[in-house]
């Protein structure tokens, strides 16, 4: 195993020039936070959710007071005195533990429009539940349960924000259907089929954790196994069949590449859905029948899910990757691609070959120049690791358990505990004087969709390429998907002084057009000079 090695052999002079100028920086945050990073949301509070399962024994991390879970149907220890959620503070970097009573084992989550974590389905006693839970400032808040709140059991499915501000749940291991989140009624209170997903379940499923996005004509976008759909989940009908990949291989759980959907521009009529990585058809059978790690896809693939006649580009990774994450940074111009493995599959102990080397996609660059190889990292982060951006631009990484159980000797990949911070290049000193400074930050500043909004900030020195403003929405991560996740960059005038003899600038820009564009909720909104965003300030969009 090559586990302690910062870089594949034939990246180690690419990595060494990463580390040595604009490939981002490494921090630890938290040798152990408790539990393990297996899903991740940011709150509008600056505060990270941070949750495992609950079905495999005691974690790391005592829950307050005495206080213990009492389940007679937990598989592995009815009463549990330990917790397996956690709120980490950003700021401080406390951890606070939280009692998640139903099991939330490989689960899904959205942000409702006020604020609030809705974290839907997993395993056992979980796996039809409805969860709750409200940002605070008070270190008071915790998990509301609902145990019977879904229609389906959904384990391994897939949640996205609506226009409406509910979530659609989609799928999950033999669901072939998806439903809504919350119920509006006896309306929609049943499971809707979907023989899609039928359609893309092989011997080895590979349609779990499908990928979905809110198309920007009020569509979902589905990708499921090697395949797409254009869905009108309203009316339960397929506009429009997208053509099968062009290696036929899966990309979805367990051969698990990641995805995203690229940053939509302020004319609103394309949008664009990148796929990187994942593990060749019968990957997961090799390893865990024959112990046989096949080596990972090392391409992308890209399509206008808009275009008249759809295609897919396929473009080639320095290196072979699964398990990765994909995050949109706030610079609007980048996809950082980071965490997994170079062979294997999903699944216990099926994965070999850490990939700790981070690269960049930069999506508006000329094919054959858009990757970019950063600074390796030293933990590898491996079967249920995760990674969410943070206001602050920071990128924060976290888990890696490939293991039934905590297991932490003995074993190639130990469970980890600890939470990491990684600081693209945009945060090193060299663009101290470039980095926006927003000023006036307060509680979220509300807008409303189609009206304009001024931002004020400081900067040391204006680029002569000009100011964006981009707003990000918060996702919820896990097994290598960040469900909603979304980035606009917003319709804006050329940044100016904003009085006379001030060092201060004012920008103003357009708030979205329409729910299509962005769902209500909150999101964060940073000033980008020349490439080199500010930090991120909260705000507020309503219908």
């Amino acid at each position: 195993m090559n586990r302690s090695v910062a870089c594949p052999f034939l990246l180690f002079f690419l990595c060494l020039a990463a580390a040595a100028s604009g490939g981002g920086q490494w921090e630890l945050l938290q040798r152990s936070i408790g539990v393990s990073a297996m899903h991740m949301q940011l709150l509008s509070n600056d505060r990270v959710i941070v949750f495992d399962r609950t079905d495999f024994g005691p974690s790391n991390l005592s829950l307050p007071g005495g206080r213990c879970r009492n389940d007679p149907r937990d598989w592995t220890l009815t009463v549990d005195c330990t917790a397996h959620a956690a709120e980490y503070d950003v700021p401080s970097s406390a951890v606070r533990p939280l009692t998640v009573l139903t099991d939330p084992w490989c689960s899904s989550g959205t942000v409702s429009p006020d604020g609030r974590l809705i974290q839907t389905g997993g395993a056992n006693d979980g796996e039809r539940a409805v969860r709750y839970l409200d940002p605070c400032h008070d270190r008071l808040c915790d998990w509301d349960e609902d145990a019977a709140g879904l229609a389906a059991p959904r384990w391994y499915a897939t949640n996205h924000v609506l226009p409406d501000g509910r979530a659609i749940v989609v799928g999950g291991r033999s669901q072939h259907n998806y439903e809504f989140v919350p119920k509006l009624g006896a309306a929609d209170a049943g499971a809707v089929s979907l023989p899609f997903l039928r359609e893309t379940r092989d011997a080895e499923y590979n349609n779990l954790y499908p990928f979905v996005y809110l198309n920007v004509d009020g569509n979902l976008f589905v990708f499921a196994n090697n395949r797409a759909i254009l869905l009108d989940y309203k009316a339960n009908s397929i506009v429009r069949t997208y053509p099968t990949v062009p290696d036929g291989h899966p990309r979805n759980y367990p051969s698990t590449g990641s995805s995203v959907l690229l940053p939509l521009q302020p004319s609103g009529s394309e949008a664009e859905v990148l796929i990187c990585g994942g593990a060749p058809e019968g990957s997961f059978t090799k390893a865990s029948t024959q112990k046989v790690f096949v080596g990972a896809l090392n391409t992308c693939l890209r399509i206008g899910i808009n275009d008249p006649s759809p295609s897919w580009a396929v473009e080639t990774m320095p290196t072979p990757r699964l398990m990765g994450d994909m995050i949109l940074l706030p610079s609007g111009d980048e996809v950082l691609i980071i965490n997994g493995a170079a062979a294997g599959s999903a699944g216990w102990e099926l994965g070999r070959d850490p990939v700790l080397t981070p690269v960049s996609y930069r999506h508006g660059s000329p094919a054959g120049s858009r990757f970019d190889v950063k600074t390796p990292a030293t933990i590898p982060r491996m079967y249920h690791s995760t990674a969410i951006l943070l206001r602050d631009g920071r990128v924060l990484v976290g888990g890696s358990n490939p293991h039934a159980f905590y297991n932490f000797t003995g074993v190639d990949f130990p469970t980890d505990l600890s939470l990491e911070a990684y600081s693209p290049a945009y945060l090193e000193a060299a663009n101290s004087d470039a980095r926006p400074a927003i000023t006036g930050a307060g509680p979220p500043m509300e807008l409303n969709y189609g009206k304009p909004f001024s931002l004020r900030f400081s900067v040391g020195a204006m680029s002569d390429k000009g100011v964006l403003v981009t707003m990000v929405a918060p996702s919820f991560a896990t097994h290598s998907f960040s469900m909603n996740q979304r980035l606009l960059i917003l319709e804006s005038e050329p940044a100016a002084a904003a009085d006379a003899g001030s060092s201060l600038y004012a920008v103003d820009a357009m708030a979205p057009s329409s729910t299509f564009m962005a769902p209500p909720g909150y999101y964060m909104v940073f000033v980008v000079n020349g490439g080199i965003p500010s930090e991120g300030v909260w705000v507020h969009i309503q219908r």
